[in-house]
């Protein structure tokens, strides 16, 4: 079992610690459900009313909260980005074996990195590349041409490079347009289980380095996602998107095809996106969850909103007719 004491983990995250630093941490865990051990965390303010009967041995707190602790505390800036630390220490699950698996398939030409970690039944096309500790869990698909960079994480059923949403239409029928760019990922990304990024039509689909994508998106061709902006489950992003850098966009989120937003956006779950994002801020349109029967009101006031408008225009006007 792997154990380290308060002490040894203050000096390795460079934290301040107020208690006994030979208090022995086995592992990490929430203010509510945390045995004697382990080492929890606070930093949403919702949660505070289970730091009094906190089984924890230690929690990390913000030095505005450390009062409020009767157990050990490592005090940091930035209590839930410490815990990541922590609990990547404790972290044992196994990774897919270095090399190739036996039972995955590889293309012709491809330049794969001997630290990557390729998993069973994953399919590599021809002329791919794979940097240097990369992990593809079982089941990844990577069309031909894709460029994948260093310490990339991949999660199983995922497929990158596929063909986007290309089609001209003669009047009669769909005619397809070849999809001839690639798909280029950076470094330090992850990509979550069963998303889908399209190559290029003609430029390459970019996914800059340290961005993080959560299961179930899509990506269409010439998307650019810039460094470090993170996409919670469930966003689709239409074709020729540039997403800037430091972007937090949630879940079953839409967004447009041929759209700038710009670095620092933060875009809330389930909004829609149909026009340009030029200044940074947050963004919101999805309607708050209220009662049905309210809903179902609401709706049918909506559907007369045009009339009252054109009424009270011309109540309006006739005001102002009177005036003169």
């Amino acid at each position: 079992m792997i154990k380290y004491t308060l002490g040894e983990l203050a000096e390795r995250l460079q934290l301040v610690l107020t208690g006994q630093a030979d208090t022995v941490i086995s592992g990490v865990g929430t203010l509510q459900n945390a045995k004697a051990g382990k080492i929890a965390f606070l930093e949403n303010p919702a949660y505070r009313k289970y730091l009094p009967d906190t089984q924890a041995s230690a929690v990390i707190l913000s030095e505005e909260n450390q009062s409020l602790a009767e157990i050990p505390v490592l005090i940091s800036k930035n209590p839930y980005l410490s815990f990541a630390k922590i609990a990547q220490l404790f972290d044992t699950r196994s990774l897919p074996g270095t090399g190739i698996h036996a039972a995955a398939v590889i293309g012709e030409n491809c330049q794969i990195h001997p630290t990557a970690r390729i998993g069973a039944h994953c399919v590599i096309g021809d002329h791919c590349k794979i940097g240097a500790e990369t992990c593809l869990w079982p089941n990844v698909t990577v069309y031909e041409g894709t460029v994948l960079g260093e310490r990339v994480i991949i999660h199983s059923g995922a497929v990158l490079g596929s063909d986007g949403f290309g089609n001209a239409h003669d009047g009669t029928r769909w005619v397809k347009v070849p999809q001839l760019g690639n798909l280029v990922i950076g470094n330090d990304v992850e990509i979550g289980a069963n998303t889908t990024i399209d190559r290029g039509a003609l430029e390459d689909t970019v996914i800059e380095d340290g961005v993080r994508l959560d299961n179930q998106i899509q990506v269409a061709h010439n998307v650019r996602i810039g460094a470090h902006t993170a996409i919670a489950a469930g966003v689709g992003i239409a074709g020729s998107t540039k997403i800037g850098k430091h972007c937090l966009i949630g879940g079953n989120s839409g967004i447009s095809g041929h759209l700038e937003i710009c670095d620092g956006v933060i875009i809330t779950g389930m909004t829609g996106v149909s026009k340009s994002l030029t200044e940074r801020g947050m963004y919101s349109s999805a309607t708050i969850a209220q009662k049905n029967k309210d809903w179902r009101k609401m709706t049918v006031r909506l559907r007369h909103l045009d009339e009252l408008f054109e009424r009270v225009a011309c109540l309006e006007e006739e005001r102002e007719k009177e005036k003169v």
